[in-house]
């Protein structure tokens, strides 16, 4: 698998080096980072630009690509000893979901489940949450209320995202919590919002549409850890 970007590069070189398979360069490093660089367990290679464009796929890999071991996912039942779990439930977008899983890693969220999607992009996941992935337990289930009914039998609150929602300043989460945010654009589904706990926003101060879902999850994240 191959991932590219300084951020989330060098993020697996410093936190997980045995990861990395190897390291290829299009730019130019001074003498001291080529040398410590090159003392590491993985491979170096330097590549020319042409090369670095095709590995990329023309991404912006900013001079550093990596060939790296796949993400291993977990499956729910592991999830026992987990507290606070976010389910994001038919989210699509890449960038989004990266960001929702940095932003679970630094709050302390135990584990983020995706559903509503068949399939996803490991190595774009990678990349857009900076490497956090690596450290963040993921399950990956496509039905949503295989995901729910799971939780509850596990002894799970669960708390979903909605406009008409209680007011998240509000409430005082139980210890066993799930948080689920729906898609970008059509939010959670009817039928999971009836199975829901309870529902909770965001109020806001000034009047707007929507916050983007990354925004939200972060500020609800905050709020209920």
């Amino acid at each position: 698998m191959i991932i590219y970007g300084k951020q989330p590069v060098y993020y697996l070189i410093e936190k997980h080096p045995k990861k990395v398979k190897t390291l290829f360069v299009s730019k130019e490093l001074d003498k001291k980072e080529y040398s410590r660089l090159m003392r590491m367990d993985f491979e170096l290679k330097r590549i020319p630009e042409n090369a670095a464009q095709s590995m990329s796929k023309t991404g912006n890999h900013q001079g550093f690509l990596a060939e790296v071991d796949e993400l291993d996912l977990y499956e729910l039942k592991e999830l026992n000893d987990a507290k606070f779990v976010l389910v994001l439930a038919g989210i699509t977008d890449v960038g989004n979901m990266g960001a929702i899983i940095r932003s679970a890693y630094a709050l302390g969220v135990d584990a983020v489940i995706i559903s509503g999607i068949k399939q996803f992009s490991a190595e774009n996941i990678i990349r857009s949450s900076t490497g956090a992935a690596y450290d963040m337990p993921l399950v990956h289930v496509h039905n949503l209320y295989d995901v729910m009914n799971e939780l509850k039998l596990e002894g799970f609150t669960l708390y979903g995202a909605a406009m008409d929602g209680k007011d998240i300043r509000d409430v005082k989460c139980d210890e066993k919590r799930a948080l689920i945010m729906g898609s970008e654009s059509e939010g959670i589904p009817g039928r999971a919002l009836k199975k829901l706990d309870m529902a909770v926003s965001i109020k806001m101060e000034n009047e707007f549409d929507s916050l983007n879902v990354s925004v939200a999850s972060a500020i609800l994240m905050d709020r209920m850890r």
